[in-house]
């Protein structure tokens, strides 16, 4: 670490770096006072260090290394700024003093065991990369040692919401922008109007000269760069016919990201909670606990299509309060996860209106809102519902959640935003200073939320592509899920709701009596023993029901 530093004491008060320097107030304090090795900053006249006693003299291996603060003439930075006359460069460096080794003490346990390490971290679980995956591992590398030896030749995984690992392709256009970017020099080469569309070149310019080092390699703002926050809300405009504000805009490393930012901020003690839906999608519950705050589950119902039904979030809501609970928001997922439900317009109403009364934050998780499959439902967001309503950020915070990975499938990305509504300035802040922690979103994440905001419209050279891939992944979404469907609900002993939008159906076991007191005796939930059973038969991961927290002890994959 080096600093550079006015030789004349006088100075001090006016260096440029004093405020930003660290040592500043150490190097003074060893300027104007002390005993001082090398030149004397003051008079110019060499002085001798202080001898060593006798007593200190020891072998060298019984010497420590300890930091010293040292100052160096600095000859060379003098000429470089001879207006400001001399200058002393102050660096840190390793000196060997005497210490005698008895000072040393060697605690031979280890630092730290699983009995030290935040207790938060063991009493949450997230299923979908739990036992499960990892036995998966286990299997594949039991079949790369003994090629043959299982019933199966891969494992297929479906313990994630992951298309592209299951052969679904990318879009075209976001991987030719996403190239242009990274490789800004392909944008003057004659080659790119061949290998590249007219659309793809105009978008890959217009996103570099908005990115102020003209490159995909820096830093960028904490909230993400300005003019992508601009085009994300111009979308949220246009699709829900409402007003939406860069400034309420902030990228993020997908939805995730935003979800455990959120929790950071509202969470303040285990005496705040959070009203989150059960079966959940495990983040929320994980987030909640590692961030000291409590769930407060609220259940859907399975016997009404997975259904949301406000008095059971009325009674869920009145008995943490009795409990001496302060909750400050409520979870929605919509489309379901892991349940396919899409909600209709009434029940949203009913859901902002309760949200509004009790005073609490709307988390509405949307981020397969281009998942939909019944051709009875569309998607609605939260806010477009409450602006309808007639409510207006005075009324209502809401903050919503969307990325690439799932409609789009671009998991790995990591592209995804939150829109911040109704909360004030000086929050907006505070949000923007903890989302600064981790500098900045990623770029590639950035562009490709930017480009699902704002795809190729009618016209664009790349629109006919696009509409044509995009459809294409929807309907290889839908007849996979609807082929599940089917399946299940012709399978003994397995019955199962109507799939409406999202990834995911979420299966009931009705399992004999003798498959339970066997996945008892092993220590285990029966859908987890189910789980195992199955991967171990087929090669097929998937995650046991109880890792969302069902609600009823009957169980779900």
């Amino acid at each position: 670490m080096a600093c550079i530093l006015p030789a004349d004491r006088t100075k001090f008060s006016s260096c440029p770096s004093r405020d930003r320097c660290a040592v500043w107030a150490s190097v003074r304090g060893l300027h104007e006072a002390g005993p001082r090795l090398g030149p004397d900053a003051r008079t110019g006249r060499g002085r001798a260090p202080p001898k060593r006693t006798p007593s200190a003299e020891l072998p060298e291996h019984l010497l420590i290394p300890s930091l010293l603060l040292t100052l160096q003439s600095s000859r060379s930075h003098s000429r470089s700024r001879s207006r400001s006359g001399p200058s002393l460069l102050v660096s840190y460096c390793l000196s060997l003093s005497p210490v005698p080794a008895r000072a040393m003490s060697y605690n031979k346990s280890p630092s730290i065991t699983a009995e030290t390490i935040n207790p938060r971290v063991k009493i949450f679980n997230y299923a979908p990369c739990g036992e499960i995956l990892k036995h998966a591992e286990r299997l594949e590398q039991e079949m790369e040692e003994n090629p043959g030896s299982l019933p199966f030749q891969e494992i297929i995984y479906c313990n994630l919401g992951n298309p592209q690992v299951l052969g679904q392709p990318p879009l075209t256009f976001f991987r030719e922008v996403l190239s242009l970017c990274d490789n800004p020099t392909l944008l003057n080469k004659d080659e790119a109007c061949a290998l590249f569309s007219p659309c793809s070149i105009r978008r890959a310019r217009r996103i570099i000269n908005s990115i102020p080092s003209k490159d995909t390699g820096g830093y960028t703002d904490s909230r993400g760069i300005k003019s992508l926050r601009q085009v994300v809300a111009d979308g949220i405009t246009a699709r829900d016919g409402f007003p939406s504000k860069a400034d309420d805009i902030f990228l993020t490393d997908g939805a995730s990201a935003a979800i455990n930012l959120l929790m950071q901020i509202l969470i303040r003690s285990h005496e705040d909670g959070i009203l989150s839906p059960l079966p959940e999608y495990p983040l929320y519950s994980a987030s909640i606990i590692l961030h000291g705050g409590t769930m407060v589950p609220y259940n859907l119902t399975e016997d009404n299509g997975w259904g949301l039904e406000i008095f059971e979030v009325k009674r869920c809501l009145e008995e943490a309060r009795s409990a001496g609970l302060t909750v400050r928001a409520m979870v929605v997922i919509n489309p379901g996860n892991p349940t396919g439900q899409v909600l209709s317009i009434t029940n949203q109403e009913e859901i902002l209106e309760f949200c509004r009364k009790e005073g609490l934050v709307m988390l509405a998780d949307e981020v397969y809102q281009e998942n939909i499959y019944a051709e009875n439902k569309k998607f609605h967001s939260f806010k477009k519902v409450a602006r309808s309503l007639g409510y207006d950020e005075k009324d209502i915070s809401i903050v919503s959640f969307h990325s690439v990975s799932m409609s789009y499938g671009e998991s790995g990305r990591r592209g995804g935003y939150m829109e911040v509504t109704g909360f004030a300035d000086d929050v907006k802040d505070q949000i923007c200073k903890v989302a600064s922690l981790t500098i900045c979103p990623n770029i590639a994440g950035q562009i490709l939320i930017s480009l699902a905001m704002d795809p190729p419209k009618l016209g664009d050279e790349s629109f006919e592509l696009f509409d044509d891939e995009k459809e294409k992944i929807r309907l290889s979404f839908r007849k996979h899920a609807k082929t599940l469907e089917k399946a299940f609900s012709s399978m003994e002993g397995v019955s199962c709701n109507n799939l409406e939008g999202a990834l995911y159906l979420f299966p009931r076991l009705h399992l004999p009596s003798a498959a339970i007191r066997a996945a008892e005796s092993k220590g285990v939930s029966p859908d987890t023993f189910y789980a195992h059973c199955l991967l171990d038969a087929t090669g097929i991961a998937v995650v046991p029901g109880s890792g969302f927290h069902q609600v009823s002890q009957a169980p779900h994959e």
